[in-house]
């Protein structure tokens, strides 16, 4: 027994963080370009900091990422080479409308994805496409103030159309945004929103979830209706919430903070408001503004599978003397005794992966994809020019062979499984090239210096095998 005959296994990238070429073939500045490295960083994502174009103090690394838009030939011809099955990536929306509310889309866009998605044919990959990963045209945020505003869901409407029907054919599986959840941590990141002083910055978050929410509902009906064919999927930031203790309080501040999370999927897949939601955004005074047809949108077009990122899984406590976080996350945790941690301080638990398996299928019943998984580590170059990684191999060896337990000895229904990232990217959380994840290295460091030529890590190899097994050989 073990993973099924055609499961997909692969690597996840997004478009943001690889591509580069931020202004090349029409495309058009996006939120995600706007993100610098350094101390300022997380002010911008968050939306505290206003970053609304570049500027000379700041280094911007998505500009020109790894350059995969002039190299994907080269890079999908490796992803060929280990075996990959499926290779989750994501559409630029400014490729294809540069200011998001155009009348017609850029050509030049569509056709260096539809080139893609047939280089990815090619070597018998298919592509897996997230159609909004943390992309927001500036245009959109500019002038109409990102998610927060209900006209997105048409201009999102009219952009996922395109994909659908220019596409048709060549991808069947969509996922509509990326880490929902992540509005509520990061929402200029998440969704285009930036506060001002006397903004009531949670009302915005949700009133922005509820639009995503309800384009999202919008374009799987969409997609059903070009192609029956399409599997639509959501997107979560996930890893279950430990209580830090047995205290009942403990465990009770576990459950909220895993309702925080479990919120988007609810509405995503059960298609309606959870009534622990609808209590909370009343008792708080900020409840979304809808419109008559939304809750029966969201009712009637749930999504057809769950997707999800799994890196770490995180602590609660009800006391507040309890305050030690751990480092580099934007979802920030209490620290786990019982849990050693990566170079960036996430906590490494394969059985956590496992877990979070189980309650996702335990509480939806709907099949998952786990569409991130991976480490950032700081990886050196032998004198040979190789990275002998096998504190990758490690971490990927434990996370899959827990995964292999749920499929297996727990019936989780599971279609596939994308490594982040399998070839280095920026990193989305510091904009490091530093914390790197892939199989392939990068010849690019932290200040954009660099040949950007690619070469195997140990790791290739090793994940070469474990494809070309299903998953057996884990050695």
């Amino acid at each position: 027994m073990g993973f099924p005959e055609k499961f997909l296994w692969g690597g996840a990238t997004a478009a943001n963080q690889c591509e580069g070429a931020w202004n090349v073939d029409g495309r058009g500045l996006a939120n995600v370009d706007l993100a610098p490295t350094g101390k300022d960083r997380r002010a911008v994502l968050t939306g505290e900091q206003k970053m609304l174009d570049f500027d000379e103090a700041h280094y911007y690394p998505a500009k020109e990422g790894i350059d995969m838009y002039h190299r994907y030939k080269e890079d999908i011809r490796l992803f060929g080479e280990m075996g990959f099955k499926v290779y989750r990536m994501s559409i630029a929306w400014t490729r294809i409308f540069p200011r998001g509310d155009e009348e017609e889309p850029n050509e030049q866009g569509l056709e260096f994805y539809e080139n893609l998605f047939s280089e990815c044919h090619k070597y018998g990959i298919e592509p897996l496409v997230t159609i909004s990963h943390f992309d927001c045209p500036m245009h959109l945020v500019n002038t109409y103030g990102g998610w927060k505003n209900r006209q997105m869901i048409s201009f999102f409407e009219k952009y996922s159309r395109v994909l659908f029907e220019r596409f048709n054919g060549l991808v069947k599986y969509w996922l509509t945004f990326n880490e929902i959840n992540m509005i509520l941590h990061a929402p200029f990141m998440g969704a285009g929103v930036y506060f001002e002083p006397e903004d009531d910055q949670e009302k915005i978050k949700y009133q922005a979830a509820h639009h995503e929410l309800v384009a999202s509902a919008l374009v799987t009906k969409l997609a059903h209706e070009i192609n029956p064919e399409y599997q639509i999927g959501c997107m979560l930031a996930g890893g279950d919430t430990y209580p830090m203790t047995c205290d009942p309080k403990d465990v009770w501040q576990a459950k909220i903070e895993d309702r925080s999370n479990y919120f988007f999927t609810d509405v995503h897949v059960r298609g309606y408001y959870p009534a622990y939601a609808v209590k909370e955004l009343e008792r708080k005074g900020i409840f979304p503004e809808t419109q008559p047809e939304d809750m029966e949108l969201l009712n009637k077009y749930p999504v057809d599978f769950i997707s999800f990122s799994y890196y770490a899984s995180r602590c609660a406590s009800a006391d507040p003397e309890i305050s030690k976080l751990t480092d580099g996350n934007v979802l920030a945790s209490l620290k786990n005794p019982y849990l050693k941690a990566s170079e960036w301080g996430w906590q490494i638990d394969p059985l956590g992966f496992r877990i979070t398996l189980n309650t996702l299928y335990d509480r939806y019943q709907k099949p998952l994809f786990v569409v991130e998984n991976g480490l950032g580590a700081l990886d050196v170059p032998d004198e040979k020019g190789c990275v002998m990684d096998d504190y990758r191999i490690d971490y990927l060896r434990a996370h899959i062979q827990a995964m292999k337990e749920a499929v297996v000895l727990d019936g989780v229904d599971l279609l596939g499984y994308t490594t982040w990232g399998p070839i280095d990217l920026v990193s989305a959380g510091t904009g490091e090239m530093s914390k790197r994840y892939g199989f392939i290295y990068v010849d690019r460091d932290d200040q954009g210096n660099g040949t950007l030529n690619r070469s195997k890590k140990k790791s290739f190899d090793w994940y070469k095998k474990v494809i070309a097994s299903n998953g057996e050989d884990l050695d």
